[in-house]
């Protein structure tokens, strides 16, 4: 479990995440929801360690992530950052076999391979491994980056907005790829959300953020309620039941 106590950041005078306190669940799908600045990305990052807190501690599985080497941390937690753009030309397969560097320091051993090959069918890349990111759709990229992340092999695994600029196809591709990793292979996934319907889909718990403070958290059928998608983002959101599902109409 990630546990998350009375985190604070903040910059200049402004604390963009404001004493924070969440747990997260194992084997399970948690979405951060909120508007524009709530502190969803710089909770996330602080949680991977990118970001250092000001205040506050966070535990992995009762480990102060303060205290463990990096290289160890990456065997534990992985992070997919919305800019991940790589300056340098590479293949899909090379990028994917970055996600063993934690493992290989660069030398890959059969066993490293053997989790690439397995990211790679994962993803269903298989048969453009050999081809170069920029000649990719946004689509395929976003798969190539969470292959990567697949191959880290981390049982934590958190994702910063991995929709973001994909059409509805491909958003729902993902989205059922990161329920089969946690169905299947049995992850953590913490992921930052701006589409509270693809939240609510999918998403086992959620955690809506505001300010820079958690105004709401629970299983995704609590929060996905009107009174609470009024007080987090300022709008009445009628919700529809389609399917058994709860589906906010916020056109």
């Amino acid at each position: 479990m990630v546990e998350v106590q009375n985190v604070t950041k903040r910059y200049a005078s402004k604390n963009v995440v404001d004493n924070v306190s969440v747990n997260i669940q194992k084997g399970k799908i948690t979405s951060f929801i909120g508007p524009n600045g709530a502190g969803k990305s710089t909770l996330l990052s602080i949680v991977s360690r990118l970001i250092a807190k000001d205040e506050g501690l966070v535990l992995i599985d009762d480990m102060d992530i303060t205290k463990q080497k990096s290289n160890d941390l990456a065997k534990k937690i992985s992070i997919l950052k919305q800019s991940n753009h790589i300056n340098i030309r590479l293949k899909i397969r090379d990028l994917v076999s970055f996600g063993r560097f934690p493992y290989s320091q660069g030398n890959l051993t059969k066993e490293d391979i053997r989790y690439i090959d397995e990211a790679i069918r994962y993803m269903e890349l298989k048969d453009i491994q050999d081809k170069y990111l920029d000649q990719l759709s946004g689509g395929q990229r976003q798969r190539a980056y969470i292959a990567m992340v697949i191959a880290q092999d981390t049982e934590y695994i958190l994702l910063d907005e991995p929709l973001n600029n994909l059409d509805m196809k491909h958003s729902v591709q993902i989205m059922k790829v990161l329920q089969n990793m946690v169905d299947e292979l049995g992850k953590t996934i913490v992921v930052v959300l701006h589409d509270i319907n693809f939240a609510s889909c999918y998403s086992d718990f959620i955690v809506a953020l505001k300010n820079g403070r958690i105004i709401k958290e629970g299983p995704a059928h609590e929060v996905i309620d009107e009174d609470a998608l009024r007080e987090i983002y300022d709008m009445d959101i009628p919700i529809n039941n389609i399917d058994n599902r709860k589906i906010a109409v916020y056109f």
